[in-house]
């Protein structure tokens, strides 16, 4: 039998989440899909949800981390800024280590 310890990390600014697993998901798929409502629908949450916890990122974050261009005839979409690749670099490089030290704390422990 196979032991794994289980974690999620978050990061909090002002005693709110600022970027969590949520948050990161939803950021990778308008990293991929270029559209917030895409995003919403891929991840199956609300528009409405998914507009609040970007604009929650955004206001947080110490620069934009994603951007919007309304509709028109070139239409619109959201994208990313380089501030929100960093940010998601950052926290999935964070959860790694975060998992490998977990794993490294089990291993000195005979749990058969």
């Amino acid at each position: 039998m196979a032991y794994k310890i289980k974690s999620r990390i978050w990061i909090e600014v002002d005693n709110t989440t600022f970027l969590g697993e949520g948050r990161v998901r939803l950021l990778k798929s308008i990293k991929e899909t270029k559209s917030l409502s895409k995003s919403a629908r891929e991840l199956g949450i609300s528009y409405k949800k998914a507009w609040n916890l970007i604009d929650s990122v955004n206001k947080k974050a110490d620069m934009p981390v994603v951007v919007r261009k309304s509709g028109g005839s070139g239409g619109g979409g959201t994208t990313l800024t380089e501030r929100g690749l960093e940010l998601i670099e950052m926290y999935d490089t964070i959860n790694t280590n975060c998992w490998k030290y977990l794993d490294k704390q089990l291993k000195k422990y005979s749990l058969d």
